[in-house]
């Protein structure tokens, strides 16, 4: 009975932090996550402008392509499509944007969805 007592008292202290926890996580994402993600998106709309015109444009590869990010676009992953003449830029599970060449105009962003969330 001891045994059961001194248990229970363990598990009270060890469920307030994982509360404790759970509260900071969600509070951090709440405020800094808004951040991210509007980095992100504007970070891969930038990248895939600026990566479609190196490859259908300057006639770089994609890989050479790379070596133009920018300081903090590390994240950022470039895939392109040779059919479609177009390069998708990503932040896995967070923002994605794809751009296109267009005779006469060069690479442009393909139109934006509404978003949800």
């Amino acid at each position: 009975m001891a045994n059961a007592k001194s248990a229970r008292r363990v598990r009270w202290p060890l469920a307030l932090l994982f509360v404790v926890a759970v509260l900071l996580t969600v509070g951090w994402f709440s405020s800094f996550g808004q951040r991210l993600r509007g980095d992100a998106m504007a970070g891969t709309a930038y990248g895939a402008r600026v990566a479609c015109s190196c490859r259908f444009v300057a006639g770089r590869s994609l890989e050479d392509c790379g070596k133009d990010k920018l300081a903090g676009m590390g994240m950022i992953r470039f895939s392109a499509d040779e059919a479609s003449k177009s390069v998708t830029a990503s932040v896995p599970l967070v923002a994605s944007d794809t751009a296109a060449f267009r005779m006469g105009y060069g690479c442009v962003l393909q139109p934006w969805r509404a978003r949800e969330g």
